[in-house]
């Protein structure tokens, strides 16, 4: 055997030869110490690791010392440090490896150059490239390691997003919070908030799991309580409105406190649902925490207040207002004055107009929004003139009446018969270029339908078509009633298929008008066919529709056959009103059976609901029809005794069943003016 070295250089090939293998063993340790480095910088993590197995990192070598190829690859080594499989991730791994000291520990980004690349991949979106290291590292792990190098949490929001997407992968709520934090602490409100949505949609985690995460994650601190203000303000935007309620609730017991950001939203969701108590429980709570109410929080408050019937607690609210330092503004006395014109009770109109005044004194000008609120609440109580008199006021105050306002007015008007004055005022609405819409026409319509005049209810049904506007369920409905009601059937039925060719499906009013106009023809046969096929349509009749079918079957006397209309209310979850017990009462009392219709009102009793002046009238008529003139008396003064206000119904009976028949009432203790009965 000749050795490798026989003198100092024997050849020049020689020196070649040893130049050579110098050169690759410096490079060998020159690449062992980058691959050191790269441990630190690159972590590979399989997603089907062996159990026994943990994962390493070491670098293929070949057996002379000479690196033909180095290449990383992944070393799973038992528990006893015995090696158990080789993947190579550049050359086979198929030669003995050898093992770099510490590769066996979980890696870390930590080298610069590495996070520089990776941050290069992110904000370049080469995101394939990055795909090919995620074949071996969960995106989970990565996420982490990500988080933890202190990385722009903008690159890193890209990285969670991309990676749920490409690889169908759900985060657990932990790295979820942790990327949440770092959002917030870098201020990308914008990202946290779109985060959150999603997040919301998902309804992965419970509310009580999130405030836990959250609160273990970051603390009580400012970011924290950031991420649970958006959290509760993306559940209401959401429409997610248990979540958020509970989200409010909870605050309070993790010992987060909410802002104005979250709980005006969440007001405003309540009171759209018409949650009024949950309304008045998280205003109570909110002044409790010490979250102080802005003029926004004031308005939702007695915006809910009102529309649930509340108006004195909605006043309460109003002046308090003031002692917090907040002025009400133009929003907070139209909120007051909707609120009295539409749920007001006696003497609601007085109090809207005072509010109004109020609202001039405190020089806040009423708005387009003030009047058409007063003049339709003015209509609706039957008081025309008033109406008249508020549309006055609101041109001469320089503010110019719209298409609401008119429709308001036409509206009253024709509600009260003044038909000519409507026609009127539409022509001055079109001579001023407002344009009349469908509600304009339905108004109109219904003026003419009141009056019986269907010709000229028909000629402004058809003017819809050729304004281009398009007739609604109303305007049909209010056109088939018409016809029904003066027996014009054919009209009424050919108006419905009409409503069918323009695509809007009939209602259950639609039905309750044909259903009607057949008892009227005493055709209870066709009425309860008809009730089969709307529940064949998809509907169910309401409490209108048998209230018509047990006053037909009344008309025809069959009140048996009522009461069994009654009872198939009871079978379907409808709940009887006055109407339905007053008409079945009437058609035994017509009979002469006046047991059966004590019966009714006995089972009307047991229902809670009391008899009415409509009912005593009922019973009085009926006793004077089988000449019991005094047990009519008795009733007459049971009535009165129950501070009951007999009406002209009530006189027309006396003065027609009693004192025609001789019979003067006895009306004990009650001062009676006979002169009001002629």
């Amino acid at each position: 055997m000749h050795s490798s070295f026989e003198g100092p250089l024997s050849s020049s090939s020689e020196s070649e030869d040893v130049s050579v293998t110098l050169a690759s063993f410096c490079l060998s340790l020159l690449l062992s110490f980058c691959m050191l480095l790269a441990v630190e910088s690159v972590a590979f993590e399989p997603f089907d690791s062996d159990p026994g197995c943990t994962d390493g990192v070491g670098m293929e070598e070949d057996v002379t010392g000479a690196p033909d190829s180095c290449n990383f690859f992944l070393i799973k080594s038992s528990a006893d440090g015995e090696l158990c499989t080789l993947e190579g991730l550049g050359a086979a791994a198929s030669r003995p490896p050898v093992v770099i000291a510490g590769a066996f520990r979980r890696s870390t980004i930590s080298n610069s150059f590495c996070i520089s690349t990776i941050s290069e991949l992110l904000s370049k979106q080469h995101l394939s490239e990055l795909k090919s290291h995620l074949r071996v590292t969960k995106p989970a792990t990565f996420l982490d390691q990500l988080l933890n190098s202190g990385i722009d949490s903008d690159l890193v929001f890209r990285f969670f997003n991309w990676s749920q997407k490409e690889f169908r992968f759900s985060y657990d709520l932990e790295p979820t919070v942790k990327l949440l934090h770092s959002l917030a602490n870098s201020k990308r409100y914008s990202k946290v908030r779109s985060f959150m949505d999603s997040f919301v949609k998902n309804r992965k985690h419970t509310v009580s799991s999130v405030f836990h995460s959250l609160l273990l994650g970051g603390g009580r601190s400012s970011a924290t309580v950031l991420i649970i203000d958006m959290l509760v303000l993306a559940y209401v935007r959401n429409l997610e409105m248990h979540s958020a309620y509970e989200g409010f609730k909870r605050a309070q017991d993790y010992g987060f406190k909410l802002s104005l950001t979250s709980c005006n939203p969440l007001l405003s969701a309540l009171v759209k649902e018409n949650r009024i108590g949950d309304v008045e429980y998280v205003y109570k709570e909110m002044i409790k925490r010490r979250i102080r109410p802005n003029l926004n929080t004031f308005n939702v408050f007695v915006n809910g207040l009102c529309r649930g019937g509340k108006l004195n607690k909605a006043e309460d609210v109003f002046e308090d207002m003031k002692a917090w330092g907040v002025s009400p503004n133009v929003v907070t006395y139209n909120t007051l004055v909707d609120g009295y014109c539409k749920r007001g009770g006696a003497g609601k109109m007085y109090k809207a107009e005072a509010i109004m005044k109020e609202m001039v004194a405190e020089k806040i000008c009423p708005n387009e929004v003030t009047f058409n609120t007063l003049i339709d609440g003015f209509c609706k109580d039957e008081n025309v003139l008033a109406a008249e008199k508020a549309f006055e006021e609101m041109q001469k105050q320089g503010l110019k009446p719209n298409t609401v306002t008119y429709n308001s007015l036409i509206n009253g008007l024709c509600n009260n018969g003044k038909l000519e004055e409507a026609v009127d005022l539409w022509d001055k609405m079109v001579g001023l270029g407002l344009k009349p819409n469908i509600v304009t026409y339905n108004a109109l319509i219904n003026g003419f339908c009141k009056k019986k005049m269907m010709k000229e209810a028909k000629k402004v049904f058809d003017d819809i078509t050729e304004q281009e506007l398009v007739p609604n369920a109303i305007t049909f409905n209010t056109m088939i009633d018409a016809y029904c009601k003066e027996g014009m059937m054919e009209e009424g039925f050919a108006l419905r298929s009409s409503m069918l060719d323009e695509e809007i499906l009939p209602n259950v009013s639609t039905y309750n008008c044909l259903i009607g106009g057949l008892c009227r023809k005493r055709d209870l046969r066709t009425a309860k066919e008809l009730l089969i096929e709307m529940e064949n349509n998809g509907l169910k009749g309401d409490v209108v529709t048998y209230n018509i079918l047990i006053d037909g079957s009344c008309k025809i006397g069959k009140p048996r056959n009522a009461e069994k209309l009654l009872n198939e209310m009871f079978n379907l979850g409808l709940k009887p009103n006055h109407v339905t017990y007053n008409t079945l009462m009437d058609g035994y009392c017509m009979e002469g059976n006046l047991k059966a219709a004590l019966n009714v009102r006995a089972r009307m009793e047991k229902e809670r609901k009391q008899p009415n002046v409509v009912t005593y009238n009922v019973l009085i008529k009926g006793y004077c029809k089988i000449d019991k003139l005094e047990a009519a008396n008795n009733l007459l003064n049971e009535m009165l005794e129950k501070g009951l206000n007999p009406n002209r119904n009530t006189y027309d009976i006396i003065r027609l069943e009693m004192l025609e028949k001789g019979f003067i009432p006895d009306i004990e203790g009650h001062l009676y003016n006979i002169s009001s009965m002629s």
